[in-house]
């Protein structure tokens, strides 16, 4: 699995790339780090969750050993002493670089160092959208997962099977499962359209944050910003009711 998965959460890439935290930016792409300091949460409406659609339940081991590891690496990271995801504020889009769910699954089932930053616990997203459109759920919604480096405390991942943007934007049982699966959490949860974002966007979000310094600039190339201005404007045509 060629996924930059090291970065996912806590580095990126599979080999060459790993599964959400560990894509590196190409040489020449520039993103302005965002301060080190989360805003204050905003104040989230009541939720009115939009249609949830159909979700098939694949979880990855997560017993009490990498639960406490994640606890460590919020502590090591973010100064949160916790490894419980809580009032998510962001919403951060990926594909796998992967060729397969299967392959995929295969990289965030086992709990060992990353590839590319080479820390605990395992990589991993809390949902993979497979190439037919089929959603399959890894991780409870109420677990910090590794999938991008700064974000990680306050973000849900969702990884799409594939090597490209296109692979997104220019499937459309892809693209219709990921648009339906991000509005109903952005609405479960009160998460702005603005702070569903791409990989390659992480640096620039409000909300992240990072203590290691090594990793304050740290960022994948997957799911641009010219990529998600299309995908946020398919999104904000969707309604909560």
């Amino acid at each position: 699995m060629a996924l930059a998965l090291a970065g996912c959460g806590g580095g990126g890439g599979h080999q060459a790339k790993t599964v959400s935290d560990a894509r590196a930016i190409p040489q020449g792409t520039t993103a302005t780090p965002a301060s080190p300091t989360p805003p204050k949460p905003q104040v989230k409406p009541p939720s009115t969750t939009g249609a949830k659609p159909t979700i098939v339940q694949k979880p990855i081991p997560f017993p009490p050993k990498r639960k406490a590891e994640m606890a460590a690496y919020a502590k090591r990271h973010y100064g949160i002493d916790s490894y419980k995801l809580t009032n998510p504020h962001v919403i951060v889009e990926h594909w796998t670089a992967t060729p397969s769910f299967t392959a995929t699954y295969d990289t965030f089932a086992p709990d060992v160092p990353d590839v590319e930053l080479h820390e605990l616990p395992g990589v991993c997203s809390h949902f993979v959208i497979d190439t037919d459109g089929t959603i399959y759920q890894l991780v409870p919604l109420n677990l910090m997962c590794r999938h991008t480096v700064g974000l990680n405390y306050t973000a849900i991942g969702i990884e799409h099977v594939g090597n490209s943007d296109d692979a997104v934007l220019g499937n459309p049982r892809v693209l219709r499962s990921s648009l339906a699966l991000t509005n109903w959490l952005r609405c479960k949860y009160g998460i702005r359209v603005q702070d569903v974002i791409g990989h390659n966007e992480s640096l620039t979000s409000p909300y992240h944050m990072e203590r290691v310094a090594r990793l304050k600039n740290q960022t994948h190339g997957d799911m641009r910003k010219a990529s998600m201005n299309i995908y946020r404007g398919k999104l904000s045509k969707l309604s909560c009711g």
